[in-house]
């Protein structure tokens, strides 16, 4: 059963072209996303980070679909050893004062229902921290 995805919205205060680099920028990713080894954004780039929970950590594995640069950036979001396929859409929209991202996350209804870890709360509340917060936070201080 497919689902809605999942859409979150913030508005920063700087340009589009900062906040690209922050999504960009495995250097800048470190300090608001997950630490990756590598990241290109080109299509085709395949690359791979750990995250979860405290308590439980997951292997990522990530290949960028789309890039149009300063605007979108898109990538499938799998878990090592489960089953499930979906992707992450980072868009970036000009506004009067600097930028409004938006993130979609589609295909989280394929991942184990049995694991809470998966759960579209889960990645809800993931994704609301990851960019009303952290992003946010790192882009405007």
């Amino acid at each position: 059963m497919k689902t809605d995805p999942i859409i979150v919205e913030q508005l920063i205060d700087v340009k589009t072209d900062k906040v690209w680099k922050a999504l960009t920028d495995k250097d800048e990713m470190k300090s608001w996303y997950f630490e990756l080894k590598d990241f290109k954004p080109q299509v085709g780039f395949k690359f791979d980070f750990l995250g979860g929970a405290e308590y439980k950590q997951y292997l990522h594995l990530c290949k960028v679909t789309e890039v149009e640069e300063n605007k979108k950036l898109s990538y499938t979001w799998q878990y090592d050893n489960y089953e499930g396929n979906s992707v992450v859409t980072w868009e970036i929209f000009e506004t009067a004062t600097g930028s409004r991202v938006k993130l979609t996350h589609t295909g989280t209804e394929t991942f184990p229902k049995d694991d809470p870890n998966f759960a579209r709360k889960s990645f809800e509340a993931g994704w609301n921290h990851i960019v009303r917060t952290s992003l946010k936070e790192y882009l405007e201080k």
